[in-house]
């Protein structure tokens, strides 16, 4: 806490001091819809999609920094609407962009998810998926939607021209948390808060709009970066592909600020939240509906007002000559250790869903506890490995997770930071299933239970002083 502290002094008192270099910025954006049948990722069941509402895409943020033609830093951001990054996607991106970009080093390659609910499964065995001309397998969709991501990185890399940036923050009340306790201490994500039990909501909402704003040389506005802390699943369920609240947002802005701008969308500490309230649900739609909106329409509304808000005062301070760090590292989290309650739970029921292909997805989500139990048991359990990148850009923190992150997490990291602004971007580079608070454990429900968590709140405390001290570094020169 010291070093941060002092850290944290350091950057008040000297910012001016610190060298700074000449921004280079590039983007691209591309569909990565398929054209056929897909099983939709996010549910326990079995969903195969029978339309497109909306194109789920991609969007790549290319940033270097250099000093003459000395590179300083670099970074390509790359923002994707779908559930989240599984085992091995990062991995097959890089492979298929590295021979491609020899001045780029693709450890500094990050991918994050928005986390809607109504795009494509990227993982096979989730699923007893038909076999159909008209169906594309989750193993076929990946390739598809590497390949079309490794052409917009290597557009975005090669797009890049010197360009200026700015970031702020407005507020948007988009967050809601979704777990409700009750009388007899336990809660339930999505629980009813219209009984005579129902006690509380669980913890904090996080309503700030943090925003980064890009530009050309000729002052166009290029691209922006909005950290909104709630996953897009409003339209979760259907069997329709569709980006959630994202797509609305996106042709908003573009009908206002020219219909090329990039539009990254980074989702906070969200791991509790929903943007569906628990309570206060009728006098809300009524007011949605008065407007004569849908309400992904409502909440795009709310997003692109804060946006507006930020983008009126950061347009004051638009910077061309700024620091651009980034530090990747690999962090290793200990795992959330099972009871033998919760393996004897655990067991029972991975044992009611074992050899009916219609419930694989509950099998896997018991089962796992078990197996989990077993190397816990043996001693060969280790460590979960995390990919954290923590930039630096200008006054600005960015900080990344593998996981869906509660809160309380983010709110410590953003407190303690040094930056002036800092921007937590969750399900980025892996899928790490949910990280729990300490009183959310205490509660249980789906979201907290060992099901639904391999880390739990010890390592969640780890993760926060790794990020900490990797940002502190960063304002330590």
């Amino acid at each position: 806490m010291r070093r941060v502290a002092a850290c944290f002094l350091a950057v008040t008192l000297t910012a001016s001091a610190v060298p700074a270099a000449e921004l280079y910025i590039g983007g691209a954006t591309t569909s990565i819809t398929p054209d056929k049948s897909v099983a939709l990722d996010g549910h326990r069941n079995l969903r195969m999609s029978n339309k497109v509402e909306s194109s789920v895409t991609a969007t790549a943020l290319a940033l270097e920094s250099r000093e003459g033609d000395k590179v300083l830093d670099q970074a390509i951001l790359v923002s994707c609407d779908i559930v989240a990054i599984r085992d091995g996607i990062l991995e097959k991106i890089r492979d298929k962009v590295k021979p491609r970009l020899s001045d780029f080093d693709v450890m500094k390659l990050v991918a994050n998810a928005t986390h809607t609910h109504n795009a494509p499964v990227t993982q096979e065995g989730k699923y007893a998926i038909p076999d159909g001309d008209n169906i594309m397998k989750p193993t076929e969709y990946v390739e598809f939607m590497t390949d079309k991501l490794a052409d917009a990185i290597v557009e975005s890399w090669q797009n890049r021209r010197p360009g200026k940036v700015a970031w702020g923050q407005g507020q948007a009340v988009i967050a809601q948390n979704r777990r409700a306790v009750y009388a007899n201490g336990t809660a339930k994500m999505y629980g009813a808060t219209n009984t005579e039990d129902f006690h509380a909501i669980e913890g904090y909402e996080d309503h700030n709009l943090d925003v980064l704003f890009f530009w050309d040389e000729e002052g166009r506005l290029i691209a922006t970066a909005i950290n909104v802390p709630c996953p897009a699943q409003q339209a979760e369920g259907g069997l329709a592909i569709h980006a959630d609240f994202w797509h609305p947002v996106r042709e908003m802005l573009r009908q206002r600020h020219g219909k090329d701008l990039l539009v990254l969308g980074w989702i906070g500490a969200a791991g509790d939240q929903s943007p569906r309230p628990l309570y206060g649900k009728a006098a809300d739609q009524r007011m949605y509906e008065l407007r004569g909106l849908t309400r992904l329409e409502e909440l795009a509304r709310r997003i692109a007002g804060g946006w507006e808000d930020a983008y009126e005062g950061a347009g004051k301070d638009v910077r061309g000559d700024v620091v651009l760090r980034h530090r990747v590292e690999e962090i290793a989290l200990p795992y959330r250790k099972v009871t033998d309650a919760e393996v004897a739970e655990a067991r029972q029921e991975a044992a009611k869903y074992a050899g009916n292909p219609a419930q694989l997805w509950n099998y896997a989500w018991h089962q796992r506890v078990v197996d989990r139990h077993e190397a816990q048991q043996a001693g060969t359990e280790g460590d979960q490995k995390m990919e954290l990148h923590v930039l630096r850009l200008g006054d600005v923190a960015i900080a990344t997770n593998h996981f869906e992150l509660y809160t309380d997490y983010g709110i410590r990291i953003k407190s303690r930071s040094p930056a002036i602004q800092t921007f937590i971007v969750q399900l980025a580079c892996n899928a790490g299933g949910y990280l729990p608070s300490e009183r959310a454990v205490g509660y249980g429900g789906y979201g907290a239970v060992i099901q639904s968590s391999r880390i739990g709140p010890e390592g969640g405390r780890m993760l926060v002083e790794r990020s900490l001290a990797a940002i502190a570094d960063l304002w330590s020169d």
